[in-house]
């Protein structure tokens, strides 16, 4: 780790350069500011007087006021630019060089609204700081400190730039200390309000249409909402339902879709909203998983819509041209040629632009109103001629009659299902979010107003219907007055002389008009039928261009977060809307299929499904953004309620079956593949979606109430703190403990830093997020804590005591074998052996894992855990195959994200390995590999409180391990080998543990051999004391600098002990040298 630059040294008498200085153009003087002798906490104010800008403009001759103009005029192009100084490097590179367009090459820079023109002709000049990348002025004070502004806290590419950073705090402390060119510059800089609107100006392109609520939300779901429903369907509800149970279907089906609306608003209004709709919400907010499948099925449902309004309106041109007797070929191709007509007119008008397709919209909803007011007029005109067809205008008995049902062959809720499908169309606004001008405010505002207007209206048809139509009518003529055929008559229509007594369901003869049997009855009451005919066509018109223009805008947005593979390039957009002409195109393609497959009521229920599924992920986001109770959950529009939205989502689920069971299954396993698929994919994306913040809640939550739970022996986990440094510096130690700590118990890699320098915490920072996404995409499930320490004792000290939280708290301690004990510092040794007791104060267990080749792989990647990380990995070409582990070092260059050793050099050539390495190499995968056929054998010698029979009982259950019995070894005496075989294998079956043997060693306390004592003694000389060869001063002395020796007492103290670890090595030898792991 690098010490922070030190400040460059100056003498103690150097002034700043007076202010006005800074007002000349001679690119050789440098910027004012305060000389490194000053304190870096000392501000200056600055002069704003008139007669310092006086004074400044006549210490500068050589800047003219038309210089001024020229560099106002510069500045004024590129007003949003972040304007720095000129880079000294190029200007080294060319002195002769003339200064670049727009580069300004003084210390100061005008902006436009420093410039002031007075009737004497003189210029007066303010310092400005907002454009001068060393100062910012802050309430009157010199500092590159920022205020609070808006671009601090964008996520992402902001509308008028990227986002901002802000000065870090070492960069407040030391900035004042460094030369202006030393270092970069704070890009927090504050914008005059004149220069906010230039840039807002300059950052929007020319001619970007941009939509109020009005025109882009209230206009498009009043249209949406207003579909062909309403002029052919509604008066065959009442007809069916009765005025009183039509109301309460208009009241069910408006209660839905307000809850869905204001579940909208509050999405809508909690952050910014860019295009895409539905999807865009829904991701945002629940997470790229529920998002993606519903953005695709939703885009694709409004493609197949376009269709099913397309063919609305060919079917009913049909009809009037086949009553006017004109035919092309059948009626079923004649619909396919004037629906093909059709979409391509729509097509044309969704590609010139949404400016023009705004003013069809606008052109269509006034033919819907006009038809919708001509039918409404028209219930007030009753006329003769009309009586025959069952309206009589408004007539309390004719209510009264109506009120109830009257269900022919249908039932509430299939009457309902017929109906729901007119009240969607609410999102057709929120789809275009992207044109919207203020999506937080048009959003809720159209939306709602719609929804109520468009409830109020269906339910004002409802009601006059009811009151002024009679359900059957015969179309025939009254034969005078009342004359006695009519004496028995009961229907309402009697006392207008007309009998329609033979259309009810039980009567001879079957009735064309009323409510039940004529669809275009309201072509009858209005004022002017041929109005009405002309609302048919601007409802189905309407809504074929609104989903024309919704599924290219939703599936771009879809396209752009790149979540499906193969579908990047419908995200390009063209010209100064960004207009996905793709996505035109595709959507052209699916509706035109489906127009000419003509078979839509099939298809029908499905897309109204998949609306319904998208309305209730919609309610479902805002119960779960409220569930998680994060702070960022803040929307401006209040008027919700997380139960509510509950509500609604369940009942956008019921409603999906009313309609359509199959359907409903259908769209429930379409969206539950989609789901699974992203979830398997895991799209690189952070959204901040309520879902993380309801994992970390969850998490928080359960981890206070483990604090309340007292620890039981049932319920005990190995927790490893595992001391890997890097975490892939020792894969094998990693491999080993994640595989008995998977799934089961909590391991932390610990890495400790040794520096006795201040420490690097910015890199230190980083390595923390790098190393855990290396741990994350090599699916160990680990946590990467690093501590800085001065020495390894210090820091496995601090992590014994610092590591985990509450009950997640490591309680065993997993080392690596110190290989090297022979030829390191015996210090080195000493701590090692200090670590292992401080473990045992700290009642922690203790693990040690030793493989003859040794752990530590980091000098083959080029790491170094002393002196932190080196970018360097070496290319390996193993001829093994290590189950396609992401860990295993490769050829290929590797992204600083992905691994956290990367190539410096991509041409570098590969070293060659020597034999030790590759073998180290070799034997740190082992464990990622499945295990053959083998043993793994356990010395259960003295009872440890049975970690040593857990782990490898862990280890075992693994699938890669499954190959593998369990061997236990115990000591014993020869005479009761059989007892102690027997007594051992019924305590094995009491802790449930399946074992293949059980081998009692008679023979632990024989005598080792002479070779193996002899081995001991070499093996010990070195470290022995040998006071016999100095006096005893000397000795003790030794003895107290290096309590490690060996004197001759203490060898002979522990003699029976060491005698028997040596015959224990003979016997490892003997039982278990084929073992895959030995554990004791």
């Amino acid at each position: 780790m690098s010490a922070p630059p030190s400040p460059t040294s100056s003498s103690p008498g150097e002034a700043a350069p007076p202010e006005t200085d800074t007002l000349a153009v001679d690119g050789g003087l440098k910027p004012a500011g305060p000389t490194p002798s000053q304190s870096r906490f000392q501000v200056d104010l600055v002069t704003e007087a008139a007669g310092s800008d006086k004074a400044a403009a006549s210490d500068c001759p050589s800047l003219t006021a038309g210089d001024v103009a020229d560099k106002a005029a510069e500045e004024a192009k590129g007003r949003f630019r972040v304007v720095n100084f000129a880079d000294p490097r190029s200007a080294a590179s060319s002195p002769d060089a003339a200064p670049a367009e727009g580069v300004q090459n003084g210390d100061t820079v005008m902006s436009e609204g420093s410039l002031h023109s007075s009737t004497g002709g003189q210029q007066h000049y303010h310092y400005d700081t907002h454009t001068n990348t060393y100062y910012l002025r802050t309430f009157g004070h010199n500092t590159i400190d920022a205020v609070p502004n808006i671009d601090f806290y964008r996520q992402t590419a902001a509308p008028l730039g990227e986002k901002l950073i802000r000065p870090t705090l070492s960069e407040l402390h030391d900035e004042l200390d460094k030369e202006p060119f030393e270092d970069g510059f704070a890009n927090g800089e504050e914008l005059t309000p004149a220069e906010e609107a230039a840039a807002k100006e300059a950052a929007e392109p020319k001619g970007v249409v941009k939509f109020g609520w009005v025109k882009g939300v209230l206009v498009r779901c009043m249209l949406n909402i207003w579909g062909v429903m309403l002029f052919i369907r509604m008066t065959w509800i009442v007809g069916q339902a009765g005025v009183v149970y039509s109301c309460i279907i208009v009241a069910m089906a408006t209660v839905v879709t307000t809850i869905t609306g204001c579940s909208t608003s509050a999405i809508a209004t909690n952050g910014f909203v860019r295009g895409g709709g539905a999807y865009y919400l829904i991701s945002r907010s629940l997470g790229p998983e529920f998002g993606g499948s519903i953005g695709l099925i939703f885009a694709f449902a409004n493609a197949v819509a376009v269709a099913m309004y397309v063919v609305g309106f060919a079917e009913t041109v049909v009809e009037l041209l086949h009553g006017a007797e004109l035919v092309m070929l059948d009626s079923v191709n004649d619909v396919r040629i004037i629906g093909t007509i059709t979409v391509l007119i729509l097509l044309g008008i969704s590609v010139a632009g949404m400016e023009w397709e705004a003013k069809a919209q606008i052109f269509l909803l006034v033919i819907l109103v006009s038809a919708i007011f001509n039918y409404f007029i028209g219930t007030f005109i009753p006329l003769d001629s009309k009586e025959k067809y069952g309206f009589f205008g408004y007539d309390a008995g004719i209510m009264m009659e109506n009120l109830g049902p009257d269900f022919r062959g249908e039932t509430f809720f299939s009457v309902f299902s017929i109906f729901f499908p007119a009240a969607t169309g609410i999102l057709a606004g929120a789809n275009i979010s992207g044109d919207l001008a203020d999506p937080q405010m048009a959003i809720p505002k159209g939306t709602l107003l719609a929804i109520l207007i468009t409830g109020l209206v269906y339910m004002g048809v409802a009601v006059s219907a009811g009151a002024c139509i009679v359900r059957d009518a015969t179309g025939i003529e009254r034969n005078g007055t009342l004359s006695t055929d009519l004496v028995n008559c009961t229907g309402a229509a009697c006392k207008f002389g007309y009998d329609f007594s033979s259309c009810k369901p039980a009567g001879v003869e079957q009735c064309d008009y009323g409510l039940h049997n004529n669809f275009q009855i309201m072509s009858v009451v209005s004022g002017f039928g041929p109005l009405i005919t002309a609302g048919i066509f601007s409802a189905t018109l309407s809504s074929a261009l609104a989903s024309l223009v919704s599924a290219p805008k939703v599936f771009q947005a879809l396209c752009k977060d790149n979540i499906y593979p193969g579908i990047a390039g419908f995200a390009r957009g063209y010209g100064k809307n960004n207009e996905p002409l793709r996505g035109y195109l595709l959507t052209f393609g699916i509706g035109l299929a489906f127009i000419l497959i003509a078979e839509l009521n099939t298809i029908a229920p499905i897309i109204s499904n998949f609306f319904l599924a998208s309305y209730a992920l919609i309610n479902f986001s805002v119960f779960h953004a409220s569930l998680a109770n994060s702070p960022g959950w803040r929307p401006s529009f209040k008027y919700y309620n997380m139960w509510v939205s509950l509500a609604g989502a369940v009942l956008c689920c019921v409603v999906m079956f009313v309609i359509n069971w199959w359907a409903a299954l259908l769209t429930n396993v379409i969206v539950l593949s989609l789901y699974i698929y992203v979830s398997y994919k895991k799209p690189d994306v952070n959204w901040g979606s309520s879902t993380q913040a309801l994992t970390y809640h969850q998490a928080l939550t359960h981890s206070l109430q483990l604090c309340g739970v007292a620890d039981h022996v049932k319920t005990f986990r190995p927790q490893c703190l595992v001391m890997t440094g890097a975490p892939n510096s020792r894969p094998a130690l990693l491999n080993l403990v994640h595989a008995f700590t998977k799934n089961v118990g909590l391991m932390v890699c610990g890495h400790v830093r040794i520096s006795s320098r201040r420490p690097n915490f910015k890199e230190l920072n980083s390595d923390l997020v790098r190393y855990q996404r290396w741990l994350l995409n090599n699916n160990s499930k680990a946590f990467y804590t690093p501590v800085v320490a001065e020495d390894l004792r210090q820091g496995t000290q601090y992590l014994l005591q610092a590591a985990g939280l509450g009950r997640l708290k490591p309680n065993t301690l997993v080392l690596g074998f110190k290989n090297d004990w022979r030829n390191s510092d015996m210090k080195e040794t000493e701590t090692y052996i200090n670590m292992i007791h401080d473990a045992f104060d700290f009642q922690y267990g203790a693990v040690i894992l030793r493989l003859r080749e040794g752990l530590d792989i980091s000098h083959i990647q080029g790491q170094d855990d002393t002196s932190g990380m080196k970018d360097v990995v070496v290319s390996i070409d193993l001829s093994k195959d290590s189950d396609g582990d992401s860990s295993k070092l490769s050829s290929k260059a590797t992204s600083v994200q992905n691994s956290p050793a990367v190539q410096k050099d991509k041409n570098s050539p590969t070293m060659p390995l020597n034999m030790a390495d590759q073998k180290l190499l070799e034997a740190s995968q082992q464990f990622q590999k499945k295990q053959g056929k083998g043993t793994v054998d356990v010395w259960w010698l003295f009872d440890d409180g049975g970690l040593t029979l857990l782990i490898p009982y862990l280890i075992a259950n693994k699938k890669k391990w499954k190959d593998c019995k369990i061997r236990v070894f115990i000591g014993g005496k020869i005479n009761r080998i059989d007892h102690d075989r027997r007594a051992m294998a019924t305590l094995l079956s009491k802790f449930r543990i399946d074992f293949s043997d059980i081998t009692v060693l008679g023979d632990i306390n024989t005598k080792p051999k002479s070779e193996s004592l002899a081995a001991f003694a070499k093996m010990i000389e070195p470290y022995k004391l040998r006071e016999d060869d100095m006096d005893q001063e000397a000795a003790e002395k030794l003895k107290a600098d290096e309590p490690w020796r060996i004197t001759d007492n203490e060898l002979e103290l522990y003699k029976a002990k060491s005698n028997r670890q040596i015959r224990l090595n003979e016997l490892l030898m003997e039982h278990s040298s084929t073992a895959n792991l030995i554990v004791m």
